[in-house]
């Protein structure tokens, strides 16, 4: 078990990292703050680069944190803030297999490792936090906690509904 949930944390983390730094630098073939503001204002969101900035930083640390197997429960935190509001601002759809699958994915992943815990190969087991930090007690916390920053920032900080989305609902 410790061997696939490090294999789990490495590739999740290091994928979000990567989406991470695609919106804070430019990085992978990313469009930087700019160029992802703009797609922010464009699906609605207020202030789209501040927007960017905030969504790659909870990307790319979040990401790290779970890379490294680090203050676990913070890391599936922000990463399912990012993913509920990415599916609820950009690729929700009325049926399941038409868009969101994979930040779904995304979403459970750190729901379920925010409940399991790192693993024995962490960071958190080497200073002794992975007996404290983990469980169910923490999962759904989680969960609920990611839901209620969703709805508070897609509540304040989004003004409208993508065109697109709008048209196809």
């Amino acid at each position: 078990m410790a061997y696939g949930l490090l294999l789990l944390r490495v590739f999740v983390g290091g994928a979000f990292i990567g989406h991470g730094t695609q919106k804070l630098f430019g990085w992978f073939g990313g469009y930087g703050p700019q160029g992802t503001g703009g797609f922010f204002s464009s699906v609605g969101f207020r202030n789209g680069v501040l927007m960017a900035v905030m969504a790659g930083l909870c990307e790319a640390g979040g990401g790290m944190l779970l890379l490294l197997g680090l203050a676990t429960p913070l890391a599936c935190l922000l990463l399912s803030v990012t993913m509920i509001n990415a599916i609820a601002a950009v690729t929700f759809k009325r049926q399941f297999m038409l868009g969101s699958e994979l930040e779904l994915a995304y979403l459970v992943i750190a729901i379920a490792i925010a409940a399991t815990g790192p693993g024995r190969i962490s960071l958190d087991r080497a200073i002794g936090w992975d007996d404290n930090i983990s469980g169910l007690w923490w999962g759904v916390p989680v969960a609920v906690a990611a839901a209620l920053i969703s709805l508070v920032t897609l509540m304040v900080f989004r003004t409208k509904p993508a065109p697109e989305a709008a048209a196809t609902v």
